[in-house]
């Protein structure tokens, strides 16, 4: 699995030169062997990329995010065959019972209150409203039967954007929080093919035109990640910025706990599913573990 993220904001020509990205610029060819790369993100709509380059960047995995004009993700490039098993992981994955769904659904949105009650926790927040989502949390029904995770959510974004904020708004927080959310959405579903199985076959989500069902079960628990940026970076902005983009974007190679080890975000996602896998192969609620929305520089 490749490390490094590539943004590019210029009109640039990408290609394949031998294992590598050239990226052609006024100033000089630069070279990145694709093995490094975990994502690509290009976000000028002027620029351009190879057949080949775009052949040899799918075979590695790599995540590819195409940006429009608005500079808002619009497409992600996946590989038609992500895994060896891939033809048995999607039989399997379509023979999943509901009971299982029902209860690791139930797993995520305790998992989802649970660290959006940390991020509360660290920005200081009033004590009634993390409180009041302990109780959520307390009692989330299997499959969310009583909706708490909306309840959660509803309180949770009022208490960090304040009593005005509605969510998919025109606004600089919401710019942020779909920016960051689309990111994070892309990398996981990179890895769900990677590990040979469908995103659009979800858990609980079922939207019938939505190819990433299964990637918007994943994401749940990674938001908090997302809404402590926006949180820290863009409350007082009156525009969504480039370096806003880049910083989101660098998110993705930060370091988080999960299972008691800090891990790289794409390893962290990787774990993450795999846990997953594991409840649905054993019925057992412990092999579940979900990370830490906590981030770390990747040095540390």
């Amino acid at each position: 699995m490749g490390f490094r993220v590539l943004y590019i904001e210029n009109q640039y020509h990408l290609q394949l030169y031998l294992d590598n990205l050239k990226v052609e610029t006024p100033q000089g060819d630069i070279q990145f062997p694709i093995s490094d790369i975990q994502i690509l993100v290009i976000d000028h709509y002027r620029s351009t990329l190879t057949v080949p380059l775009v052949n040899k960047l799918t075979e590695n995995n790599v995540c590819v995010i195409i940006c429009g004009i608005d500079h808002l993700p619009k497409s992600y490039i996946l590989p038609m065959n992500g895994h060896f098993a891939q033809s048995g992981n999607i039989m399997k994955q379509i023979t999943w019972s509901n009971e299982i769904k029902q209860i690791l659904h139930q797993q995520i949105v305790k998992a989802k209150i649970f660290n959006q009650i940390e991020i509360l926790k660290t920005n200081q927040c009033k004590y009634e409203v993390i409180k009041k989502l302990y109780e959520f949390y307390d009692t989330v029904d299997l499959g969310d039967a009583t909706n708490r995770e909306g309840l959660a959510a509803k309180m949770y974004f009022r208490e960090m954007f304040g009593n005005d904020f509605i969510r998919f708004e025109d606004d600089v927080i919401n710019a942020g929080l779909n920016y960051g959310y689309s990111i994070f959405r892309s990398l996981i579903s990179s890895i769900i093919v990677g590990k040979g199985y469908l995103p659009n076959l979800g858990i609980f989500h079922k939207g019938k035109t939505n190819m990433f069902n299964l990637s918007d079960d994943i994401i749940e628990v990674f938001r908090p990640i997302v809404d402590k940026y926006v949180y820290d970076n863009l409350k007082e902005e009156l525009l969504f910025k480039s370096k806003h983009r880049e910083e989101l974007i660098q998110l993705t190679v930060k370091k988080i706990e999960i299972d008691g080890k800090l891990q790289t975000v794409p390893n962290a996602v990787n774990e993450y599913v795999e846990s997953i896998l594991k409840v649905i192969e054993t019925g057992k609620i412990t092999d579940f573990k979900f990370p830490s929305p906590h981030v770390v520089d990747y040095d540390l």
